[in-house]
């Protein structure tokens, strides 16, 4: 009798729990839910409960699940999944595998047990490019400060070593996309051309096989690898700064690769002219080509990324956190992806909503900000700026309402965020006695629980604050 295809697929299940352990099993593989089989095409389309296991799934298991598969079906087969993103209104999105030979295996998905159902790990390729596949384009948003490098990243991808960009030099600061942008370029570099060697290797890896290499007396060897790459991805060279020997062999693999054609991509966080300790038989090879600088994104492109990564991941938070965060996050897309994992994580551990409160606790254990304490001029500056009025205005006597109300903003935010007493903040905003200093705190207590427009007038002004908690 001939097995049914979700016969088929339960089979590829128990294959999978025989190589995992009962753990893994139950968390990554039994939310699956098979859906269909297409003979056209030979392929599987199953359920996932959120983006969050189908990426999962796509870097630590999609080399297992490939093997039973084949197994369990007779034949090659592909796999689609449909990915649930809104839960509540039943939304979901199809997207495609990856192949087993683009993926870095995680050592727990290859523990295979000595059984008749044990699944030999899949055939590597001859070359793993070491990419991370979730760091490509399609999530890479553009804007002002990374536009010039994204095109040309994309350039360089379509046309390798055949365009002028070569060798491709970007650099940046700390969480400002560097590592992701190369790595889009070899992950669409490889997908445009498979069979082209690509490899992404940052520079202490590079330096620590280059030891290994010297110490087991294969110096040779490991140059002639390097001089087979068709695009050579080095991350984070600056750390070569006082590396000479390493530098010395990278000048003769760099000098193969440009000379034969071959792409070069560099990431540094600073530009060539700021290498110290490099020689400059480097340092113009490393200039010939384009050098291309990442800005930290502004507040508006920290907005679009975590607005790109909630749709992604079908999370629903509100825009004032997203705001909040991307204020805070000190222009770091590291920063943001790590403060909306910790929200998810908080939310789903303590089944919480996402909101204001959760975000100022997750950013204080997230984000590493100035504990300066506020002064009593930066935050009269901000009032004033959120009001459009002069501190002159503000210091003066007059009792017009748009004044006040700034004084008495400035008065009790002061007395939130300093440690000086009322009658220090009196003089130090328009010479005021600590009564009115008391008087406006009162004022502004009470306001705040009636009036909902005033609140959130009072929260983009402590955000524009960063919402520092100075009194630790």
């Amino acid at each position: 009798m001939v097995k049914s295809h979700e016969a088929l697929w339960d089979n590829c299940l128990n294959l999978i729990k025989d190589n995992v352990t009962e753990q893994q099993f139950k968390t990554w593989f039994q939310p699956i839910v098979f859906e269909s089989y297409n003979v056209q095409d030979n392929t599987v389309l199953v359920q996932v409960p959120s983006m969050y296991v189908y990426e999962y799934l796509e870097q630590y298991y999609v080399g297992l699940l490939s093997k039973a598969l084949t197994r369990s079906f007779g034949r090659k087969v592909s796999l689609s999944y449909r990915v649930v993103t809104d839960k509540s209104n039943n939304i979901t999105q199809n997207v495609e595998a990856s192949e087993p030979a683009m993926i870095e295996k995680h050592p727990a998905a290859m523990r295979m047990n000595q059984s008749p159902t044990a699944l030999d790990a899949a055939t590597p390729q001859d070359l793993n490019p070491q990419l991370d596949i979730h760091r490509t384009f399609r999530n890479f948003i553009e804007g002002d400060s990374n536009k010039l490098p994204r095109t040309v990243g994309l350039s360089i991808a379509e046309h390798p070593g055949k365009s002028t960009f070569n060798p491709f030099f970007v650099f940046g600061p700390s969480g400002c996309g560097k590592t992701h942008l190369i790595n889009a370029i070899g992950i669409k570099c490889k997908e445009m051309y498979p069979s082209k060697r690509v490899l992404y290797v940052s520079a202490r890896l590079f330096q620590v096989q280059y030891t290994d290499a010297v110490r087991r007396n294969v110096v040779n060897d490991f140059i002639n690898f390097y001089q087979s790459i068709d695009v050579l991805i080095v991350d984070d060279i600056q750390e070569w700064a006082t590396a000479t020997k390493t530098l010395d062999t990278f000048f003769h693999i760099f000098n193969h690769l440009f000379l034969n054609g071959k792409q070069i991509i560099l990431a540094s966080d600073r530009p060539p002219v700021d290498l110290e300790g490099m020689k400059d038989r480097l340092l113009t090879r490393f200039s010939c080509g384009l050098i291309a600088e990442l800005e930290k994104p502004n507040v508006q492109l920290c907005v679009d990324i975590l607005n790109s990564k909630c749709r992604r991941d079908g999370l629903s938070i509100p825009n004032e956190v997203i705001r909040f965060i991307a204020e805070t996050a000190n222009g770091s897309v590291r920063d943001l992806e790590g403060v909306i994992n910790s929200l998810l994580a908080y939310s789903v551990v303590y089944n919480s909503n996402i909101d204001m409160r959760l975000a100022e606790r997750v950013i204080k254990r997230a984000v590493k900000i100035d504990n300066k304490p506020l002064t009593v001029d930066e935050i009269l500056d901000k009032v004033c700026t959120h009001y459009n009025v002069s501190q002159q205005n503000v210091f003066s006597k007059s009792r017009k309402r748009d004044y006040v109300i700034v004084r008495q903003v400035s008065m009790y935010l002061a007395q939130k965020y300093t440690k000086m007493p009322a009658s220090r903040i009196g003089q130090l905003i328009g010479n005021r006695d600590h009564s009115t200093v008391i008087h406006s705190c009162n004022t502004i207590e009470q306001r705040l629980k009636i009036d909902k427009a005033f609140l959130e007038e009072m929260n983009s002004i402590e955000n524009s604050f960063k919402l520092k908690d100075r009194n630790n």
